[in-house]
């Protein structure tokens, strides 16, 4: 898919708590959710020893309003109390993108 640049990138890396507590949960909520807003565009996460999400956005306006949404502000209020030990949050603009594909 050719996305309309520049788009942005909410880049969010964290390393989690001992215990799950509700964590999935509230990630396939969230996720299912921010697919819901105007502009988000696609999601993509990876888990190790650390855990990076970035979500892809439309405009600087649709990621403010995802941030300010009720049910995503009770989410980062649960991850400062029981999921996250250390979180970093970075807003990008997407100017060029470039990818590769192995082909058999």
């Amino acid at each position: 898919m050719e996305l309309q640049k520049p788009y942005y990138a909410v880049i969010f890396t964290n390393t989690r708590t001992k215990g799950n507590n509700g964590y999935n949960q509230m990630a396939i909520d969230m996720e299912e959710l921010a697919r819901k807003q105007p502009g988000f565009i696609d999601f993509e996460s990876a888990r190790d020893d650390i855990g990076i999400s970035i979500s892809y956005w439309e405009s600087l306006e649709a990621i403010a309003n995802w941030k300010a949404n009720i049910d995503h502000k009770v989410a980062q209020q649960n991850g400062i109390k029981k999921w996250y030990s250390w979180y970093k949050v970075r807003v990008c603009r997407v100017e060029r993108e470039y990818e590769f594909t192995k082909r058999n």
